[in-house]
């Protein structure tokens, strides 16, 4: 029986970076589809993914949203995508290198070896960041203790958005039911995994800063995050989390 492996990748003006992805996902040792989301792009990033398509029949897809719609409602529509077309493990990932792609191999085997989620982690083994300035690395990195103090989350890298889930994470979790759109879905995804009980591990990797675009991260992004999670702890008390067996 195959098992399949999906890899979602939510675009918005990533021409720069979006063929050198596509190819680099498609050569690795271990074979994943790619579902790209975009938004819109004005730069032609939709243009370059169809074009592709031709050459990866069956394995290259793109869902095209008119205008941004939110980092979280992209992997929200990705993910039930997956779900619909039967995907045993779903990784999310950037488009702009900041993940490095090798490494999607190290997040799906520890799935497969166990893990219902597998987090790739700037910060289980120190702080691994490369060519970010140093406020914004000490504002990412309290950031994640702050949410760790809010939710008692046995997670160090809170806001991490390279990541595999098995599949009945997603089919468990009420996508509907996540109400943070931005950056804070990562951690209310995290957070409501962590809540059902899931086993949640997290795998350490290097962060590298995009080389090529522009970066979409904003004082909002950090102004959602600070009140999202006191919101999202605050819903948890009138929710039941209870895993099927």
């Amino acid at each position: 029986m195959t098992i399949k492996k999906l890899v979602i990748i939510p675009t918005y003006n990533e021409i720069e970076n979006i063929e050198k992805m596509v190819r680099k996902v498609f050569s690795l040792s271990i074979e994943f589809d790619l579902l790209i989301i975009d938004d819109g792009s004005p730069d032609g990033t939709a243009d370059v993914i169809k074009s592709l398509q031709k050459e990866y029949t069956n394995k290259l897809y793109i869902i095209e949203r008119e205008g941004k719609l939110g980092l979280g409602t992209a992997y929200i529509t990705g993910f039930k995508w997956a779900l619909e077309n039967n995907y045993d493990y779903i990784c999310e990932m950037d488009a702009d290198f900041s993940h490095n792609p090798e490494d999607l191999i190290k997040l799906y085997e520890v799935c497969k070896s166990g893990a219902d989620l597998a987090i790739g982690s700037r910060y289980i083994s120190g702080v691994n960041v490369i060519n970010w300035p140093m406020g914004r690395i000490l504002m990412s990195y309290f950031a994640s203790i702050y949410v760790r103090m809010i939710t008692r989350m046995d997670v160090r890298d809170t806001t991490a958005g390279f990541k595999c889930y098995r599949r009945r994470v997603l089919e468990t979790i009420n996508l509907d039911k996540i109400k943070l759109k931005g950056y804070a879905f990562q951690i209310e995804m995290k957070f409501t995994t962590w809540k059902f009980g899931f086993n949640i591990i997290e795998v350490p990797i290097i962060f590298t800063e995009r080389q090529e675009g522009v970066s979409k991260m904003s004082g909002g992004i950090f102004n959602e995050a600070i009140w999202g999670v006191i919101k999202m702890k605050f819903r948890s008390f009138f929710r039941k989390y209870k895993l099927e067996k």
